[in-house]
Formats: structure tokens, sequence, C-alpha cells
């Protein structure tokens, strides 16, 4: 546009007006325009470019194009062509029902959550592209999330608020996992935990972290005899009978019949699951569509209050 400075969106729709219609007047109806702003924007045009771009003969005849008018013409036709398309792509970017999201998710937020947010998104908006991210190492999500690679990531009992923007989706209890045939009630107190053989997740997961830090604030000594990333592979050494093992709700399968979930008496504090966003960054509609099912689909599978903590 450096050529044209002062050349116009509306210049170029009057002369395919004019060009179509065959007279300014009927150029005028169809723009919704008086005849004299559309000789206005014609002769505007004309200075834009320095050329005549119509001859106007008096009398009936109608309005001819130059041939500076013809070489225009199919230009004008392109660019007004090109931003009736952006009209309608941002309009379905406005509205929510196109675009791309990008989320971070972990295991077990993979396994439970967001299937149904997903199912859910691709029915209401099925062109909105998802894309997404796992790992359990939270501090690659926030990061992530951070440098713009992710547009959302779900976390836990994340607080940095100088560089995210947080959504409380629910709380997830710790509950003690134990084999079938473990001897112990349907409650586990802080001495069957103690010094007994645990399972766990390696130390520099986040959940991990989390449950040593409230053990140790409840005066339990844990002693992991073996330890693995994989949410399936610790419920099996319990199942097992390799030890016993404290996890999140949702990371187990509690229809595993050779396992038992019990409540542990006094509690830990649970887990807040997040969904999460860098701070201060606009995001296409489609995510907040995507956050307020989130909230709805966590509803159901989360608890709305953390449990309390010794």
């Amino acid at each position: 546009m450096a050529a044209f400075p002062d050349l116009e969106i509306r210049h170029l729709a009057a002369l395919v007006a004019v060009a179509n219609e065959g007279s300014f007047a009927r150029a005028a109806t169809a723009l919704g325009f008086t005849q004299s702003a559309v000789s206005q924007q014609i002769a505007s045009l004309e200075k834009a470019v320095g050329l005549p771009v119509l001859d106007r003969p008096k009398g009936p005849r109608p309005a001819e194009l130059t041939p500076a008018g013809r070489l225009l013409l199919g230009h004008a036709r392109d660019v007004l062509t090109r931003i009736e398309s952006v009209s309608t792509e941002l309009d379905q970017l406005r509205r929510g029902v196109t675009g791309r999201l990008v989320i971070g998710t972990f295991q077990s937020v993979s396994a439970e959550i967001l299937p149904p947010v997903v199912g859910r998104m691709r029915a209401e908006v099925p062109q909105v592209d998802i894309g997404l991210f796992e790992t359990d190492d939270q501090t690659a999500l926030v990061d992530r999330t951070c440098s713009d690679e992710l547009d959302l990531a779900f976390t836990v009992d994340a607080d940095d608020p100088d560089r995210l923007e947080s959504t409380i989706l629910g709380y997830d209890p710790f509950v003690v996992l134990v084999a079938a045939d473990d001897p112990l009630g349907a409650v586990a107190a802080p001495a069957d935990i103690s010094d007994h053989p645990l399972i766990g997740q390696p130390s520099s997961n986040v959940c991990q972290r989390l449950i040593d830090e409230r053990l140790t604030a409840a005066g339990i000594r844990p002693d992991y005899v073996f330890r693995s990333q994989d949410n399936g592979a610790v419920q099996g050494m319990v199942r097992s009978g390799m030890g016993r093992a404290i996890m999140p709700l949702l990371a187990i399968d509690p229809d595993d019949p050779g396992i038992r979930v019990l409540a542990l008496d006094p509690p830990i504090a649970s887990r807040t699951i997040q969904l999460s966003r860098r701070a201060g960054r606009s995001l296409p509609p489609a995510a907040d569509r995507f956050i307020e099912i989130a909230v709805d689909v966590c509803a159901a599978r989360l608890q709305p209050e953390p449990a309390m903590s010794v």
C-alpha cells in the first residue's frame, strides 16, 4: 500500500459496483449510497492511482472502464473477495467456532478429564482444531504455557500469579491403595503407612512431591521400594502385594478387583486441579468454551472442596 497511500477499500468497492451495474446511479442503489457519494469515491480512486478509471459519457450511455480501470478491476475484485473471506473467518473466530487450541495435560487428566471435554468440543465446534501435549513434568507445562507454545495447560497446585492465570477445576483427594487381600480395614491410619513398603512415582513428579511433603507434615515416614512414572504400573505393583501406595483418586482405576481404595484418616490435603493460561494473554474465544466445558466435566469428577490436612 506504500505506492497508493490514499487508496481505500470503499474506493475499490465503488469501482466494482459501477462496473457491475453499468452506471453511477445503479451502483449507488446497490451500495446504499447517494450517486454523488459514488462519484466522489471514483474521483478519489483516480486521484490515488493517478489515472482515470472510468469514462463518463454524456447521455444514457453507460460508464466505460478505461485501460487502467480494466486492470484495476480484476485486482479490486480479488481484494474484496479476500476481505469477505477474512470477515467470515474473523466472525467464526469471534463466535468460537473455529481456530486452533494447544492444550497441555498430564497422565491422569488425559485419562479421565480430557476425553469428555474434547468429545464435547468436537460435537459443539468441530472446526476448532485441538492439539495436545502430555507430560508429567509440570515445570515443562508451565514453561511451554508462558512461552505461548500451549494455550492452556492442566496444572496441579500451580501458584505463579505473575506468569499464570488459573481456573480451579476442583480438588482431587489422596487415597491409600492396597492389595485386595491386605488385612487393613476401610480406613488407613498414619501408622499403617509409616515404615511400610510403599510404591510411588519418581521424586521429580509434582504429585509425588506433594504427597511426600504432606506425609512428612503428617509425621508419616515413607519407605519406597519401587517407583514408576506410570500410574498403571504403580497400581499393578500394589495389586501384586509388593507394597501400598498413596495416589490421587483421579489417577487410579477403582474398578480393579485386585486392589482396594482406602481413606487416609486423618487425611492429607487434596491436590488442586487447575486450567492455566499465560497471564495477560488473549486467547481465541474457543478457549473460553474449552474452560467452561472443563469446569462442567470436573464438577462430576472432582470434589468441590479440598480435604482438610492434618
